[in-house]
């Protein structure tokens, strides 16, 4: 493997390591938020409806989680390097065909190819903090890089905008795609900078060979318990995830319906319906990714602190279901005030789901299928991002419109809810 070949000076891990996880996460979505954000003259200029511009989003989540379904043991076998240049590599080649001048068919190939580049962060990232990250700054890191999304959205609704001004969408996109191969030289560095504290398990290992820690106990250190027997399945037969994971899943599912539905569908309403310019438009969509950043890296140090995930899942839902009766009330008032609270309510709570459901992951499931397991979450979380976009876009442009979309969405929140009570009470039973 590349990662186990000669290293550079060794150095603990720091930010460039902290910078290059973020950006994992944050390369791919920046096509999607580009394009979400520069809606209004993406429709015109192809003549396409809404429901077909919803179809860029449902195809690159589509192949996101397939990708992450169906990968995710797949990537268990490969290294970290090769997984980050293949993140990298996808989104910068994603970004790279937006600019080319052709129709609706090869947004499509980009947009698919951007959410397979969204198929191996969270395994590949996670694992890495179990690997190479103390366990005292592991949880904090899980809600900074989780926060790449957020990044990704602020960076990519202010610039495509204000570069699609001057050099137009497509040349946005030309533009930004320096962004992932600046973070794949840094990659390439930080992984070769940064040592392994724990051995990463192999498909070729024996239990003997793998314990140089005990997956069940990654996150201590003592080789007293390294030496422990792995009690996990052979390397001939995958393991099964404990129904927890399928749980988490499930919340990121329909989560990500109404997440997605807001994220794509903001600018353009804020445009469309609240008279909002452009630029003004795409502010939207950059303000909810400031208030997510903060939101996630918020989230996480609660987790740390020992918070409850159901119970953080359960706060979440209910702002983020307050947040969709708040978009409600502005479209039905034209307050157009209302929709910069609408949106700060959507960034806190909805965009601050994906890390408090990486960082459970964290709490229990081993570095050796790590990759897998998140695989599984952020299935999930895609399979709604996909459903989000496509339906959302059917409702506006439907009679209903807007006034419907928002509604549909509030619906999807307050399922969280009574999700969110299904695992307090059997989190409950099982203490």
């Amino acid at each position: 493997m590349a990662d186990h070949g000669r290293k550079l000076d060794q150095k603990p891990p720091g930010i460039g390591l902290l910078t290059v996880l973020l950006g994992a996460v944050a390369a791919g979505p920046i096509l999607l938020y580009g394009l979400s954000a520069t809606s209004d003259s993406i429709i015109a200029e192809l003549g396409i409806s809404e429901a077909h511009f919803g179809l860029l989003a449902t195809t690159c989540f589509g192949a996101a989680a397939v990708g992450s379904a169906t990968l995710g043991r797949l990537a268990d076998r490969h290294s970290d390097l090769s997984l980050m240049a293949f993140i990298f590599v996808l989104s910068a080649l994603a970004l790279l065909l937006v600019a080319v001048p052709d129709g609706f068919g090869t947004l499509l190939l980009a947009a698919g190819l951007s959410g397979i580049a969204q198929s191996f962060p969270n395994g590949v990232t996670n694992r890495i903090l179990l690997e190479r990250v103390p366990d005292i700054k592991r949880i904090g890191w899980v809600g900074i890089k989780q926060s790449g999304v957020q990044v990704s959205q602020l960076v990519a609704s202010l610039s495509f905008p204000v570069l699609a001004l001057g050099i137009g969408w497509r040349g946005a996109a030309l533009t930004v795609a320096i962004i992932p191969l600046i973070l794949l030289a840094m990659t390439w560095y930080s992984l070769r900078t940064t040592p392994l504290l724990i051995a990463p398990k192999t498909s070729t290992d024996t239990p003997a060979e793998a314990a140089g820690l005990n997956p069940d106990i990654a996150e201590t250190d003592t080789p007293a318990e390294a030496a422990r027997p792995d009690p996990g399945p052979s390397p001939t037969r995958p393991a099964r995830h404990p129904g927890m994971v399928w749980a988490l899943a499930l919340f990121g599912l329909i989560n990500g319906i109404g997440v997605q539905a807001t994220n794509v569908y903001m600018p353009l309403f804020a445009v469309r319906e609240m008279s909002f310019s452009l630029v003004l438009g795409g502010a939207t969509a950059a303000l909810a990714g400031v208030i997510g950043v903060i939101a996630r890296v918020t989230w996480a140090r609660r987790m740390a602190k020992g918070a409850s995930g159901p119970h953080l899942l359960l706060v979440l839902a209910l702002i983020a279901l307050a947040g969709a009766v708040l978009f409600l009330i502005a479209d039905t008032a034209g307050w157009g005030l209302l929709v910069w609270v609408a949106v700060a309510f959507h960034g806190i709570s909805a965009l601050g789901v994906s890390v408090v459901l990486m960082a459970a992951l964290m709490r229990a499931i081993p570095a050796a299928s790590m990759a897998s397991a998140s695989g599984v979450v952020t299935a999930g979380m895609f399979f709604g991002f996909a459903l989000g976009p496509l339906l959302m876009g059917v409702i506006v442009g439907s009679p209903g419109g807007f006034e419907l979309g928002w509604s549909a969405v509030g619906a999807t929140y307050l399922l969280c809810v009574i999700l969110a009570l299904i695992l307090i009470r059997s989190s409950s039973r099982r203490s």
